[in-house]
């Protein structure tokens, strides 16, 4: 096709996301020319990503670029993108928890790693953070386990379960759990409200804000959308963070500067609320509420990194998390969000050093599944 040119990638539901997996070779190396390929293949910037890939929503809008790694304690390399729907703007701050529990099967059905019957393990050095995390892939004759019997809210029907093992990635941006040293600190909004929020880094840092500060429940679903002032409130706290951390100068640029992270969520106690699809969920199964907004909306479910530090948060006293949680069972967190209630896998132990930041995890795991949508070339114009 002389006005277009092509590129192979395999389409992927990876958790509660949707995105494209990229070969690196095939595509060109870090730089405006990457940047603009991948926002041209997903179509943007135009809200309804109507003429590329993207599915106009921030989960169905991001990218895993994957390599052989030449690392010693890792099989491949992985590079998350995510792609702004308006802007264009192709972000690396962070990762994408969903979005890596597809790689450990696209590594197995691409032949990127020696492929074992059963439970191929597959060692991930995911480049945007510089930290490893290991999956278990089921496989069967060759290829990444698609059936089974485990669910996740958020996914219709059932798959084979995919166990991500994330205790290697705590201080994964910023090289500390608790990046500003407290378990708990507070943010002056600019109308005079105090809120109180934990800022804990595991998987990516995640501001988790008291839902009563913000006047939520934490049972709240899509109408937060809705709420300006809300979403106003909550991307000026982001952007305070980001100063605290170092992440960008000025908040007020923080959607420009860094556009995915960190995220902030609000955490309330347990309660009962109704899902998206209209379940019913009872206060007794979840430990604690959350609500998640990313990228200036509500998370339909819970971001898997988020869910990584929301679990890390909820070992750590002082914490927003620790105070509203509950704990049914020594090694797993409930997390009741929007689509239903996530179980994490968290053990804890006392590290070197005192105070709650020298908590070492033994395992911060999630359980996932994915499941390989499409293969083929994907066509973008010829650039001008």
């Amino acid at each position: 096709m002389s006005d277009q040119l092509s590129v192979p990638l395999v389409q992927m539901r990876g958790g509660t996301s949707k995105g494209l997996y990229l070969h690196a070779a095939d595509i060109p190396a870090p730089g405006p020319a990457r940047d603009a390929l991948l926002a041209r293949l997903m179509g943007s910037p135009d809200v309804l990503q109507i003429d590329g890939l993207g599915g106009s929503r921030p989960i169905t809008s991001k990218i895993a670029i994957i390599a052989p790694s030449d690392a010693a304690d890792a099989d491949v390399d992985y590079t998350f993108a995510q792609v702004d729907i308006e802007t264009g703007l192709v972000s690396y701050n962070g990762n994408c928890g969903n979005i890596s529990s597809g790689v450990g099967p696209f590594a197995v059905d691409e032949k990127l790693v020696p492929v074992e019957e059963g439970t191929t393990v597959v060692r991930i050095r995911n480049t945007n953070t510089d930290k490893v995390l290991v999956a278990h892939v089921p496989v069967r004759d060759g290829a990444a386990r698609v059936d089974g019997d485990f669910a996740i809210p958020g996914v219709p029907g059932t798959g084979a379960e995919i166990v991500m093992d994330w205790s290697g990635t705590v201080g994964a941006v910023t090289g500390r759990l608790l990046p500003t040293g407290n378990p708990l600190d507070t943010v002056e909004l600019e109308d005079g409200r105090t809120v109180r929020l934990s800022i804990v880094d595991a998987g990516n840092p995640i501001a988790w804000v008291a839902a009563a500060d913000l006047g939520l429940t934490g049972s709240e679903g899509l109408e937060l959308n809705g709420r300006s002032e809300l979403v106003s409130a909550i991307r000026e706290i982001r952007g305070k963070v980001c100063v605290r951390l170092g992440l960008c100068q000025e908040w007020t640029q923080v959607d420009t500067e860094v556009p995915a992270i960190p995220m902030v969520g609000a955490v309330a106690p347990p309660g009962g609320y109704s899902t998206l699809n209209g379940q019913a969920v009872a206060s007794d199964d979840m430990d604690l509420r959350a609500r998640l907004m990313f990228m200036n909306r509500l998370h339909e479910s819970m971001a898997g990194t988020a869910s990584i530090s929301l679990a890390a948060a909820s070992r750590l006293p002082g914490t927003t998390v620790h105070q509203v949680a509950t704990e049914r069972r020594p090694d797993t967190v409930l997390i009741g969000h929007p689509s239903g209630v996530m179980p994490v896998r968290v053990q804890a132990g006392a590290g070197a050093g005192s105070g709650s930041g020298s908590v070492e995890f033994r395992m911060l795991g999630i359980s996932r599944t994915a499941r390989r949508l499409a293969k083929g070339w994907a066509y973008y114009p010829r650039p001008t």
